[in-house]
């Protein structure tokens, strides 16, 4: 079996605090753990990945390299969801946005950024309530990241990529160059999970094959190997569980 895309990791200041943030925007249950201050939004459905948030006190340098693209089915479910998002603390942000290209960008509590697209795009439709985890990558990152989860390209041209499960939901877009500069460990990680009874080793030999690069000689404490795709970007390879 492939690996699967377990989780969507975020470095927090208060974990449990964006943990009910983003619980409370995509309607999912939030929980907390007060063994390692981390918190967790479970997945949706059997196929989705959830989030997890750990403790850091790390600074925010400059925009996220992933941000959600969280779909509306009309007008008025964008208003409500950009409604709902404030309430729950979010803020208007600019970052260069056209008003005729009618998203609306915010950043979550801490800063991160996200985008409520308006009804009818028929790139995300039928994908679900996130419709993108948007990145800032690489052609070849996307190539990379369609070999390392068994996803089909859905999306190649003009150096931009897109990836989606042959299940469908959430796609995984790259939009080319030129990239964001990098500064120190990237806030929003990719937590992979090896199926059960599968071999953790196998599959890093198979990631380094296709590109990654170790960025920690030994497991971390929870027995995760940390490496990077083609473009630097961090990851962890969750034992079998």
């Amino acid at each position: 079996m492939p690996l699967r895309l377990d989780a969507l990791r975020f470095d927090a200041h208060d974990p449990l605090l964006l943990a009910r943030f983003w619980g409370g925007v995509l309607g999912r249950e939030a929980a907390g753990d007060s063994l390692d201050g981390a918190a967790e939004v479970l997945p949706a459905e059997e196929t989705g990945f959830g989030l997890r948030f750990t403790p850091s006190q790390d600074p925010k340098w400059g925009q996220n390299r992933i941000h959600f693209d969280l779909t509306s089915a009309s007008p008025d479910d964008q208003e409500k969801t950009v409604a709902r998002s404030l309430e729950l603390g979010a803020r208007h942000i600019d970052i260069g946005q056209r008003p005729e290209e009618g998203h609306v960008v915010l950043a979550d509590p801490e800063g991160n950024e996200f985008c409520v697209i308006p009804a009818g795009n028929t790139f995300l439709a039928d994908c679900g309530f996130i419709g993108a985890l948007a990145c800032d990558g690489s052609q070849a990152v996307g190539y990379f990241w369609s070999k390392a989860l068994d996803w089909p390209l859905v999306w190649d041209q003009d150096e931009e990529t897109a990836i989606q499960s042959p299940h469908g939901g959430t796609k995984i877009t790259w939009g080319g160059p030129p990239l964001l500069p990098k500064h120190g460990r990237d806030r929003l990680r990719f937590d992979l999970a090896v199926p059960g009874h599968g071999d953790q080793q196998a599959e890093v030999e198979r990631l380094l094959s296709l590109g990654a690069t170790r960025t920690a000689s030994i497991p971390d404490e929870h027995g995760a190997v940390v490496l990077a795709d083609p473009d630097g970007n961090e990851f962890r390879l969750l034992p079998p569980r």
